[in-house]
């Protein structure tokens, strides 16, 4: 009697344990049912906002015209490229014919962008051309690979443009004449250049130059030559000198130690919410998590 007892209490603890485990199994049957279910719906969601941005990426179709500042060539290029990328039927052309003459052009209408490797004066900013900043780009001087000199203060820089030092040795160089060359009139690095120093149109120069480039080539094959192009475009055909002892980097121009830096503008007639919807969506990208990483592929500082 006592052992069928036993067996019959037994027998009831295994069908508990055996109960208890089923519900354990349904709990968890449950939860991994649960968590696909979510998972499905995450990936709905995430196929539904990838058909949403491909739709609206072609519904997005025309022209932009970007005119303006050859210094912003790299960056304008390069936005270009990856906008156009991402918006298959829309056309961004750019032309790059100095600051001056793009906010011109955006001015009188023959133009959606006017880019501006300057600040806007008084007088553009009356006339109802809005003043987009899209980063921030520092200004290199530069000098021959085999020039001597290493650092230039303020002070040295400005008598340098001023003509009222005329050769390296009063600077720390060798005894060689310094040839100044710089940018035409209207140039936005010119202007820049110039404000930061307190020399607007007060500048000894050799040569004018109508482009950055032609300045790094006159530069770099002219002993003894100076001048100044945008920090994204420095290579090893010039050696940049250090101002007042800091070098020419992102870094240093972020903490304001390094005193040459402009801002990159693409001037509109009008406010960002005024113009067309492609317009507009060049502005968002710009300003987006994926326009912040073009502006620093091309060696420029987002404002974000």
């Amino acid at each position: 009697m006592k052992k069928r007892s036993l067996a019959i209490v037994c027998s009831a603890i295994l069908a508990m344990g055996a109960l208890a485990g089923c519900g354990s199994n349904a709990q968890e049957t449950t939860a991994a049912s649960a968590e696909t279910t979510a998972a499905k719906a995450a990936d709905g969601t995430a196929a539904a906002e990838t058909e949403t941005q491909e739709e609206a990426a072609e519904d997005l179709s025309g022209s932009i015209s970007m005119v303006g500042s050859t210094s912003m060539e790299k960056f304008a290029n390069a936005l270009s490229e990856v906008f156009m990328e991402k918006y298959p039927n829309v056309t961004v052309q750019a032309e790059f014919v100095g600051s001056g003459a793009g906010i011109e052009a955006v001015n009188n209408g023959s133009a959606d962008i006017g880019n501006s490797s300057r600040n806007l004066t008084d007088e553009e900013k009356a006339e109802g051309i809005a003043e987009n900043i899209v980063a921030i780009d520092g200004i290199a001087v530069v000098v021959d690979p085999a020039n001597t000199a290493a650092d230039l203060t303020k002070q040295q820089l400005t008598d340098i443009y001023s003509g009222a030092v005329t050769n390296w040795s009063e600077v720390g160089g060798s005894d060689s004449p310094i040839v100044v060359v710089g940018r035409e009139a209207g140039s936005g690095t010119r202007s820049a250049f110039e404000e930061i120093l307190g020399l607007e149109d007060a500048c000894a120069y050799s040569s004018e130059l109508d482009s950055t480039g032609a300045v790094m080539a006159r530069v770099a094959s002219t002993p003894g030559a100076i001048g100044y192009v945008s920090l994204d475009v420095l290579d090893d055909t010039v050696k940049a000198l250090n101002l007042e002892g800091v070098e020419p980097t992102a870094e240093n121009i972020k903490s304001g130690s390094y005193f040459l830096s402009r801002p990159f503008v693409m001037a509109t007639k009008g406010e960002i919410s005024e113009q067309n919807e492609l317009v507009q969506a060049l502005f968002d990208f710009v300003y987006s998590d994926e326009g912040d990483q073009v502006i620093q592929a091309v060696g420029l500082i987002s404002t974000r």
